[in-house]
This record gives C-alpha cells, structure tokens and sequence, in this order.
C-alpha cells in the first residue's frame, strides 16, 4: 500500500487534507441526494439554505454570506436557475445588482432537504465529529479512518435502517 504523504506531512498540507476530507464528503452526500431522487449538486445546499433563512440576497451578499468568491455564486445560480429552482431579477434600487430568491420548487427542495435528509447528515457527522479533546490532526486522522471504513453514505442509510426497525418493532 503507498504511504499517504499528504497525511504524513501533517500541518504543512493541511489545507489539502481538509479539501480532501470536504470532497469526500461531498461524493458521499451526493450519493445520498441521488438515492433520494433530490436533484441539486451537494455543493449548492448552502446556497439555498441561505436563500431559505435569509430571504432573497444579491449575488454579493450570497458571496459575503457564504464565504465564496463572487464568480463562484454566480456560476451556481445561473445552474440552480437553469433548473427553476432560483429566479434571478435585476435589483430595484440599482439595476446592475441581481437579487436572487428561491422558486417554489427550490422552497420545496429545501424543505424536503430540512425534513428528510440534513439532520440524517448533521448527526451522522456529529457522531464522527465528537472527539473534540483530541489535537486537530488527530481529529482528522480519526475521521478519515472512520470515512475509510464506512462512508457517511453508509452510515445515514444503517441509521436509517435502524430507525425504520425501531419504528416497525
């Protein structure tokens, strides 16, 4: 097995580790919206949760909100629009601002995200995540072993299971 330097090197590459553990991740919450039928990338979740808890934001506010550069919202919403799940219209007061807001269908993607998928993912991640006391590249080590093992797409769907038994028994 080839050694995982980017891990070995420790503090030096971290900005690369997290960004792998991040795209890890993102496939694995992936392949749950895709078992689900839910049809946005994970990685515009975000987005329109804060269009859903904020209300309808500029594109800059989106960027400031979301800690993401300007193009990069732009790029996403005109995605998100091509598939009726945000409009985008010019601003009153100034017409070259663009305000963003949910369409009814991204309100019932979020809600249904809300209701059926997030809390399987924020306690998921919560359990992996509990070992706090432990020295930041420790934490990590623990989590992308406990990734290795089992993806978090493996996790929410036992824990699913689980629930489902519990309820049937």
């Amino acid at each position: 097995m080839v050694d995982d330097f980017v891990r070995r090197k420790g503090y030096l590459t971290l900005g690369t580790r997290l960004k792998r553990i991040g795209d890890r991740l993102q496939a694995d919450v992936q392949q749950l919206f895709d078992a689900e039928e839910i049809p946005v990338q994970t990685a515009h979740c975000p987005l329109l949760a804060a269009l859903d808890d904020l209300g309808p934001l500029t594109v800059g506010d989106l960027a400031e909100a979301l800690g993401v550069s300007q193009p990069g919202i732009t790029r996403t919403v005109g995605q998100l629009a091509k598939q009726g799940v945000v409009r985008v219209a010019r601003g009153r007061k100034d017409q070259r601002t663009k305000v963003v807001t949910l369409t009814e269908q991204g309100r019932v993607l979020v809600q249904r995200g809300e209701r059926d998928v997030w809390p399987l993912i924020d306690a998921c991640l919560a359990e992996l995540c509990d070992n706090r006391q432990a020295p930041l590249l420790d934490q990590l080590d623990t989590l992308e072993n406990a990734l290795k093992d089992r993806s978090l797409f493996q996790r929410i769907n036992a824990a699913e299971k689980t629930k489902m038994e519990g309820q049937d028994g």
